[in-house]
């Protein structure tokens, strides 16, 4: 099984921030890239990110997304936080699986950080054969993870939003728990 982990929200002072774990199964990880990468060719985009995409590209590369074999996890804290602190805190209890081949966390981090994650879930039980930090850029399974973390940042700021509600609904159907 892979693990993306992305946040959203996570520099701002004030509303909420959202960390969301994608998981996929190795077996169907090709094709799910596969439509990741189709998706963002019919969007007229490079990579899909959140926060430098217009509303009407969010929302079909979302409702593409959401077509596909993949479940994931959402925790969401109110800001101000410390990312890694929360990250610490947090990762122990939506990281529960014992059969996890590869964790793809967002962004470039230190060595020191990817030591820090991998102890905090070795002494919960965990056991990961491999975890990396990666631009999103690089990775289509971090693109969804950003995608759902943006996502449901905007639910938890604005629930009345009438503009996200269907992708929300969509969204949980494949949500396994949300943590607030």
């Amino acid at each position: 099984m892979l693990v993306f982990v992305d946040e959203s929200g996570i520099h701002k002072q004030i509303d909420n921030s959202t960390f969301v774990l994608v998981y996929v199964t190795v077996k169907n990880y090709s094709d799910f890239s596969k439509t990741v990468l189709k998706t963002e060719k019919e969007l007229n985009i490079n990579h899909f990110h959140w926060s430098e995409s217009v509303w009407e590209v969010k929302r079909k590369f979302l409702e593409n997304i959401l077509e596909e074999h993949f479940s994931f996890k959402v925790a969401v804290v109110r800001n101000p936080i410390d990312p890694f602190k929360e990250m610490e805190r947090l990762l122990p209890h939506l990281l529960i699986e014992k059969d996890l081949n590869k964790i793809v966390i967002d962004g470039q981090k230190s060595k020191i950080y990817e030591r820090k994650i991998k102890k905090i879930l070795r002494d919960k039980g965990v056991v990961v054969k491999k975890l990396k930090t990666a631009r999103c850029s690089s990775e289509p399974g971090i693109r969804v993870a950003d995608a759902l973390a943006g996502l449901f940042r905007w639910y938890f700021d604005d629930k009345e939003s009438e503009k996200i509600s269907g992708l929300i609904k969509k969204a949980k159907e494949k949500m396994l728990i949300i943590v607030e």
